[in-house]
């Protein structure tokens, strides 16, 4: 296998760059840069010279035996200067001198992976942890990439497992009275079938941490939607104007509200028009706001009803509390009054609908926990009903494992590397 090479830190000046090696040259190469070399993991300074004994940089050097390091590899690590002429002078005897290659973008990750050091979802949850933008990401790509849902089909393959040998034992002997399995296959299938389920249930929720929720601002026209959207950007992000029907299409505003990632839609205000281009917006930001996570319903005044039906999960306020002094559930762009009220209020209920236990958070997990939901239903059914096939039972319980092996990479993933991998940087 290739030796390669790249810079892990971020390319462009800087106080010090980090270059990796990894691959079965990666300490050689190491010991005739730098001499000798320190203890695993024990960092030391070094003076770290081209095969014609020039001087390039003096900087810090690691090494990582196979087994472990990040790759699984033999990896060693160079802390240089980052300047843009040391780095280049080091690649250049790496490549040149040495005969490295430089590493393809996600190839030192993709070696943990072939090596058995991450499963496919922890490779997942890398990509998550090196583009999240809040704290919420952070934290829940985090906990995948330490290994979270490996784990927890880990312990589901161990009820999986007992199942099918009870099963086989059914088969094995059916002529022989060795008593009757059928209670203890069904409390492990339905041990699975219930993380199963949970995990389904909260996923959604878990993905759109990744992704971004979207809180809609609807009401009738001039009842501070537009404002209250500047507000929260604290800049103009939309026309404001005693003019009704300013506002013709979905305005976005995406930011941090406490950790979770937000996309707010200012929408046209609701009336009936006859102008084509008003109704034209009108419609589609009613479509956008009943997609929304969360609607927040201004109302005229506090006589004024809501001008849409109220459903489960909407806020209801008063909009423009300035000129409605002491009114209960209010808000105001203008002033700033109940602005911050209204980000905790949100951030709450979001955080309420992330905090079922789960770690799956992307699509392809749901679809996988799906798959293996299907055969583990009709499984169940089947001993429940005390009338099959031991054979057919066996060949459910064999499809639910499959299909969580292809949720942690242990088959089929081919076909995925290549996206995922286009992801990541060349040091990574």
């Amino acid at each position: 296998m290739d030796t390669i090479f790249a810079l892990a830190s971020a390319r462009g000046k800087s106080g010090v760059a980090l270059l990796r090696l990894s691959g079965p040259r990666a300490h050689p190469v190491a010991q005739a840069i730098a001499g000798d070399l320190p203890k695993p993991r024990a960092t030391a300074l070094r003076v770290f010279r081209n095969v014609a004994g020039e001087r390039l940089d003096k900087g810090l050097l690691v090494i990582f035996p196979e087994g472990a390091s990040f790759t699984g590899e033999d990896v060693a690590e160079l802390m240089v200067h980052g300047s843009l002429a040391t780095i280049s002078a080091l690649e250049t005897c790496l490549a040149q001198d040495h005969g490295l290659r430089l590493a393809e973008p996600g190839e030192f990750t993709r070696r943990a992976l072939e090596n058995g050091v991450m499963d496919l979802t922890q490779v997942e949850g890398l990509s998550d942890l090196l583009e999240a933008e809040t704290e919420s990401q952070r934290k829940q790509a985090l906990r995948v990439l330490d290994g979270a849902i490996g784990q927890m089909v880990t312990a589901w393959r161990g009820h999986l497992l007992k199942a099918a040998a009870l099963v086989e034992v059914s088969i094995d002997f059916v002529e022989e009275d060795i008593g009757n399995f059928d209670a203890q296959i069904l409390a492990e299938l339905q041990a699975v079938g219930g993380g199963i389920a949970r995990e389904i249930a909260g996923q959604g929720a878990r993905e759109r941490v990744q992704t971004g929720f979207e809180v809609a601002l609807v009401g009738a026209v001039n009842a501070g939607k537009s404002t209250l959207l500047n507000a929260l950007a604290g800049r103009e992000a939309a026309i404001t104007s005693d003019i009704a029907g300013t506002t013709r299409d979905v305005i976005e505003l995406r930011m941090d509200v406490h950790g979770f990632a937000v996309t707010f839609l200012d929408t046209a205000g609701l009336r009936e028009t006859d102008e084509q281009i008003e109704a034209i917006g009108i419609a589609r930001g009613q479509k956008r706001a009943d997609a929304a996570d969360i609607r927040i319903i201004l109302r005229e005044g506090p006589d004024s009803p809501p001008p849409v039906d109220i459903r489960r999960g909407d806020i209801v306020l008063v909009g423009k509390a300035d000129l409605y002094p002491g009114v209960e559930n209010s808000i105001s762009g203008i002033s700033g009054q109940g602005v911050d009220a209204l980000l905790s209020q949100i951030s709450g209920i979001l955080a309420e609908r992330v905090a079922q236990d789960g770690v799956t958070v992307r699509r392809r997990h749901l679809q996988a926990l799906q798959n293996a939901e299907i055969p583990l239903t009709e499984a169940i059914e089947k001993l429940r009903t005390g009338a099959y096939i031991s054979e057919l039972v066996a060949a459910d319980i064999r499809a639910v494992i499959t299909a969580l092996d292809v949720l942690i990479g242990k088959i089929d993933v081919e076909d995925l590397l290549g996206d995922i991998f286009a992801s990541f940087c060349i040091g990574k």
